[in-house]
């Protein structure tokens, strides 16, 4: 089975259309190769650039079985489940690089951390960023968070004819140069914490899956789990981005340009979309 969310992400492009062509003989030559057996893959809206599904050990033990769709911005989570090491991650326990395929730690009951109420999600979600953000290896592998930037900056400018508001966008454009550049200090970065990618589970309370790590300024990791809590983000800005800051022991003003920079700046689909949330934010303090 095929979850449908999936198979839209998939036909975007030649590529991501070919991998999807395999992934039925890749589920199969995995299961023989690791000695599991994959149960029905998880159908939900979080689940959109990989195949995951609960698999069983030949001894019984329950993992997950990931495929991951080609997907630029995720390439290094391989990698980077490899240095957390299970801390706070779930652990990786085979890989494929090439495949893209990990089998993973199960998280027991699972539950996401989405069930929670936001307010009591943030600290929750600043234990663990603070936690992932960790010198890497001598000799790593990781990209900077300027090299993702540039990526979006490409990305954006290729739409500028569509453009809602052309001054908010450069400004945007403008600190996805400047803040790279400026950081007080950088870390392994896991740039899409939220609490869809957070789960309860035995081995401890909580536990970071899906990261697409990057190194960089820290401020930058407070983001995504803003834009996520859209309605407060929208009521006060300010004083959410205070308190999440505070909790994660960075800079609330570098946290404030960052969520500007994205809301003003990311690639999308419609311009007109998110420009009242930047405008917020440029004059917010």
């Amino acid at each position: 089975m095929i979850p449908e969310l999936l198979a839209e992400s998939s036909r975007q492009t030649r590529e991501r259309s070919e991998w999807l062509n395999r992934l039925p003989d890749t589920i199969h030559e995995l299961e023989e190769r690791w000695s599991i057996r994959a149960g029905e893959p998880f159908d939900t809206p979080e689940v959109t650039c990989a195949w995951v599904a609960p698999a069983q050990r030949a001894n019984g033990e329950g993992v997950v079985l990931k495929l991951s769709m080609p997907h630029d911005e995720g390439r290094d989570e391989i990698g980077g489940l490899r240095a957390w090491e299970g801390d706070p991650t779930v652990r990786l326990l085979a890989a494929d690089e090439r495949a893209g395929a990990m089998l993973l730690e199960r998280c027991v009951p699972g539950t996401s951390l989405r069930a929670l109420p936001e307010a009591e999600q943030d600290p929750v979600i600043a234990g663990l960023l603070r936690r992932i953000w960790r010198a890497p290896a001598e000799g790593h592998s990781f990209r900077p968070l300027s090299e993702l930037m540039a990526h979006w900056t490409a990305e954006t400018t290729r739409s500028a004819e569509r453009w809602a508001d052309a001054s908010l966008v450069r400004e945007g454009l403008r600190l996805f140069v400047e803040l790279p550049e400026s950081a007080p200090w950088n870390t392994l970065l896991a740039t899409d914490l939220h609490a869809g990618n957070v789960l309860r589970a035995e081995r401890e309370p909580w536990l970071v899956i899906d990261p697409k790590p990057f190194v960089g300024d820290p401020a930058y990791d407070a983001t995504q789990h803003l834009f996520n809590c859209v309605e407060r983000l929208r009521a006060d800005p300010g004083a959410l981005i205070l308190r999440f800051a505070d909790l994660l022991h960075v800079e609330a003003e570098r946290v404030r340009l960052w969520a500007f920079a994205r809301a003003a700046a990311e690639p999308r689909e419609d311009w007109r979309h998110g420009l009242a949330l930047a405008r917020r934010l440029a004059v917010d303090s």
